[in-house]
């Protein structure tokens, strides 16, 4: 009777013991095209590798916001998006054409959030969410404050991002490496992405800590690239060897911390970084990995 008892309150404890778990939900931009690819290695490909590895580590839903012309200037990606939603992964709107809201008008803009509508909307399930190109969301205030009017009007959420590595630098490394059959250099691709990671997370959780004075949910930013798709059952496993769980974006982002994402109505908010930064407290500085990658695997002129 007592086993039996013991057993009972460790059960009831679980729940509360998985609520106060590392939390982390992951979302890849650029569906369907995104960096070069490899020799023999195809856009379907990449994506049913990503697809394939999340359903393997249970990282589900697992949102992915789509630029909707590149599935019309490169059809053979396009089976892309329906791979996605038939795997049960969901899609947001990333803007038509990737557009810079520094760079075009507002009107302009909130076009490229329309023209995404009709690919979204044919693939159900909830699509109202929108990320801005760049995590840019524009520099002039009358601008920001229109095209964010016009998301609360059409019922968007903003995916806001509060952890990413970078993660886009490596494809195009990864691609120049491939086709030169650089083992070596492959192999350090390899390890300098983990290390990537791993000091990306430690900074979101210290920038966390500092503006919050907890860790919150956090939203990975990552892209649907070749070597993504090659290295994500890799990451998974260390972002779970690390203590995350991994979540849904809508989950993660009912966290308070995201209040003025969630309602674009709200004036926006401060990033995470910037509140930590605010706040004066000591930040680790992970190491910029930039001028390796754009050097690794070029043919000396």
């Amino acid at each position: 009777m007592k086993k039996t008892l013991a057993a009972l309150l460790c059960l009831a404890a679980l729940p509360a013991m998985a609520k106060d778990r590392l939390a982390l939900a992951i979302t890849f931009d650029d569906l369907p095209v995104h960096g070069p690819l490899p020799p023999n290695e195809t856009r379907v490909g990449v994506g049913d590798a990503l697809i394939a590895a999340m359903r393997a580590a249970k990282a589900g839903p697992v949102y992915g916001f789509i630029n909707a012309a590149q599935a019309e200037k490169s059809p053979n990606a396009a089976p892309m998006l329906a791979h996605w939603r038939a795997a049960g992964q969901p899609l947001g709107n990333h803007a038509w054409n990737h557009a810079d809201l520094d760079q075009v008008t507002a009107e302009a803009f909130i076009d490229e959030i329309a023209r995404n509508e009709p690919v979204l909307a044919a693939k159900g399930s909830d699509w109202h969410w929108f990320r801005f190109p760049y995590l840019n969301e524009g520099k002039d205030p009358a601008k920001r404050a229109a095209v964010r009017a016009e998301l609360a009007k059409r019922g968007y959420r903003i995916a806001g991002v509060t952890m990413s590595f970078g993660d886009y630098m490596w494809n195009d490394a990864y691609a120049r490496c491939a086709t030169s059959a650089d083992a070596k250099a492959i192999a350090w691709l390899e390890q300098s992405y983990l290390d990537a990671a791993r000091e990306s997370a430690e900074q979101s959780r210290a920038e966390a800590k500092a503006a919050y004075g907890r860790d919150i949910p956090y939203v990975l930013l990552m892209h649907v690239g070749a070597f993504d798709a090659h290295m994500l059952p890799r990451l998974l496993a260390q972002y779970r060897k690390e203590g995350f769980r991994f979540v849904s974006l809508p989950m993660a982002e009912s966290d308070p911390a995201y209040a003025a994402d969630v309602n674009p109505a709200l004036p926006p908010a401060p990033t995470l970084d910037q509140r930590a930064r605010d706040t004066g407290k000591p930040l680790p500085d992970p190491h910029d990995y930039a001028n390796e990658l754009a050097a690794v695997c070029r043919t000396a002129q």
